[in-house]
């Protein structure tokens, strides 16, 4: 008698214990769904306040001139600097390699490939989470630790409108332009490079190149840039108004808008990629 109750009192506990878990399984399930559906929702808003941006009198044209002038203008030099060593590295190892096959003419359509396709808009978006998505989120969360965005509630702005949209275009516009920017300097380097190597006209190499460039290469580089640029915009938007009263919730948003903006961006590049090829 002893033996079964102790048996049965062994069950209840694994069962109580089975509950417990599943119950906390549950909870973190629909903890999740919510913030998803939350995010969901922020990303609406903030959408529909980019495209009412220039309709409203209460326009952060400012905010979106400065964040042009950061995440696009003063990321100049350093995009410049890696697209030349860039472009010049994969010139070297690949005229090395072609050229033992005979096939240096395939060094062009590696180029775009590499260039064009899949490192400019990944590097850019790298540069931009780097610098700009750590300053928003800090920004914000600085914002909201000192009560600023309660303030602005309270004179009638709304902070989507007036701190999120102008970021959002900004960052968004800029990643593109420096996308565009990466191409020019990546494939000059490649030039510069080839003037080393084996000295030819700009106008036999732009030809060459020209000549292996297809107008998707560009437009798959061009979506990937508006699409990481969108990703990057909204997840520090997103983690910068997160913050709630806290100053040490400040930095800590910042690492989760580097963290979560390198994910996401890596997983849609995947996607895009795979879709691409795969079609």
């Amino acid at each position: 008698m002893d033996k079964s109750r102790a048996g049965w009192l062994k069950e209840a506990r694994a069962s109580a214990d089975t509950m417990v878990m599943l119950a906390n399984l549950g909870r973190a399930v629909l903890k999740r769904f919510d913030d998803f559906m939350y995010a969901m929702g922020f990303f609406a808003q903030v959408m529909k306040e980019s495209v009412l941006l220039f309709r409203r009198r209460q326009v952060g044209f400012h905010v979106l001139v400065m964040q042009i002038l950061f995440t696009g203008v003063e990321a100049l030099g350093i995009t410049a600097a890696m697209a030349l060593s860039i472009g010049a590295a994969i010139n070297i190892i690949g005229s090395s390699l072609l050229s033992e096959f005979g096939q240096g003419k395939l060094m062009y359509t590696v180029l775009i490939v590499v260039i064009a396709k899949e490192l400019g808009p990944l590097l850019t978006a790298f540069i931009v989470i780097a610098r700009s998505g750590t300053a928003i989120a800090t920004e914000l969360g600085g914002m909201a630790v000192s009560h600023e965005l309660e303030a602005y509630v309270a004179v009638g702005i709304n902070p989507i409108s007036y701190l999120a949209a102008p970021r959002f275009l900004g960052v968004v516009s800029s990643l593109v332009i420096l996308y565009l920017y990466f191409n020019i300097f990546g494939l000059l380097g490649s030039f510069v490079v080839v003037q080393l190597l084996r000295p030819i006209s700009f106008s036999e190499y732009s030809r060459n190149l020209i000549a292996a460039l297809a107008p998707g290469d560009l437009f798959s580089g061009l979506l990937k840039s508006l699409v990481f640029g969108i990703i990057i915009s909204v997840v520090s938007l997103y983690r910068g108004f997160d913050v709630e009263r806290s100053s040490t919730e400040v930095p800590v948003a910042g690492i989760k808008a580097v963290g979560s903006s390198f994910m996401l961006c890596i997983f849609a590049d995947v996607i895009m990629t795979a879709v691409q090829y795969l079609r």
